[in-house]
Formats: structure tokens, sequence, C-alpha cells
């Protein structure tokens, strides 16, 4: 059973910076195609960023040019590095993996952009 545990999430003032990361232990992590999505209260979970095996990214438009996502096989982690953050970023994030037989989720973690 592949296991995803979030970490770096936390209180931020807008227009600051937070890196979440995201630790897999999955054998073959590095053929996983890994995202990262998040969830707000009272809405639907949306996909924010995704890297394929092969380091290709794609990004939710809301948070284009402002977050990225990275993965460092050799840690089998993976990062997203948020930058300039609204007050509508503010959600619990989570970290999938997809082996293509089966999807995994981590428990998710709290960012929450306020002043």
């Amino acid at each position: 059973q592949v296991q995803l545990v979030e970490s770096g999430g936390g209180l931020v003032q807008p227009g600051g910076s937070l890196r979440l990361s995201c630790t897999a232990s999955a054998r073959l992590f590095s053929l996983y195609s890994m995202a990262w999505y998040r969830q707000a209260p009272g809405k639907q979970r949306e996909l924010v960023a995704k890297i394929s095996s092969g380091g290709t990214t794609m990004y939710a438009d809301s948070v284009k040019g402002r977050f990225t996502i990275s993965r460092d096989n050799a840690k089998n982690t993976l990062y997203l590095q948020m930058s300039s953050l609204k007050p509508e970023d503010t959600a619990v994030y989570y970290c999938n993996g997809d082996s293509m037989l089966n999807q995994y989720w981590g428990q998710g973690t709290q960012v929450t952009v306020s002043s």
C-alpha cells in the first residue's frame, strides 16, 4: 500500500510564500504521475498542478505563474512552491499519485492565506 504524507502547510499573509512537500512510500515513485489538488470549504476538490513521470507539468489557470510543481525522484518527494498567495488559495491541499493501476491520496495539509 502506497502512503503519501504532505507537510508544509500553515498560515501565511497575502503575497507570501509556502512550499508544500509530499513524501511517498512507493517503490516505483519515479513512474507515477503526481499532482496537487485542493479543496476549499463548501467547494469541490480541484486540480492545482500535475507533473508526469517524465517531468511535464500543467497548472490550473488560477495558479499559473505563481505556483511551481516539481519532484525529486531520488527522495520520493513531490513539491509545490506557492508564491504571491491570495486569500482564495486558502484550502486543504492534497497530494495525489497515479500509478495507472491505482490512485493514492495523502491526508491533506491546510493552507490559510489571511492577514
